[in-house]
C-alpha cells in the first residue's frame, strides 16, 4: 500500500511551533496549492492544506519559513477524528511531512516576514526525519 503526497505551495501564515508534553517539537502551517487546471470561469482554484511537521524539522520550519514563502512538502495523508467540546465528532485531514524543502530565495520570496533562510548548504536541502520514530498524537 502507498500513502505519499508531494506538494508545492506558499504558506498562508507563519508556522505555529509547540511542544508535546514529552518535549517533541511540532509545527503546523497551511500551504496554499494551486490546482493544475482552470475552472469553467478560466480561473485556477486553490486548495489550503494543513501540514504537520515533527522534531528538528519543525523547529527549522518555524525558524526559516514565514507567510508567503514557497515550500515543497513530501509526506503522507492522515485523517483523524476527535470529539469537540459539544460532543460532536469532527474530522481532521492533514499532511504529515517527512521532508520540507525551502524554495524561496534567502532574501526574498515574501513581502511578509524577515526571517532569513539557513545559510550555505542547508538552504533548500531536505530535512530528513526518521519514520521509525514514534510519532506522538
Amino acid at each position: 500500500m502507498l500513502n505519499r503526497i508531494v506538494l508545492i505551495g506558499r504558506l498562508t501564515k507563519d508556522p505555529e511551533l509547540r511542544y508535546t508534553p514529552t518535549g517533541v517539537a511540532v509545527a503546523q502551517f497551511t500551504l496554499a496549492v494551486d490546482r493544475s487546471f482552470k475552472n469553467k470561469d478560466g480561473q485556477r482554484e486553490t486548495d489550503f492544506i494543513t501540514i504537520v511537521v515533527y522534531r528538528q524539522q519543525a523547529e527549522h520550519c518555524a525558524n526559516y519559513l514565514s507567510k508567503g514563502k514557497l515550500a515543497a512538502v513530501d509526506g503522507r495523508l492522515q485523517i483523524r477524528t476527535y470529539d469537540d467540546n459539544s460532543g460532536q465528532r469532527r474530522w481532521m485531514t492533514e499532511v504529515v511531512a517527512d521532508n520540507v524543502r525551502f524554495l524561496s530565495p534567502k532574501d526574498g520570496g515574501s513581502a511578509a516576514g524577515s526571517k532569513s533562510a539557513p545559510s550555505g548548504d542547508d538552504f533548500g536541502a531536505f530535512v530528513e526525519v526518521s519514520v521509525e520514530d514514534d510519532i506522538p498524537f
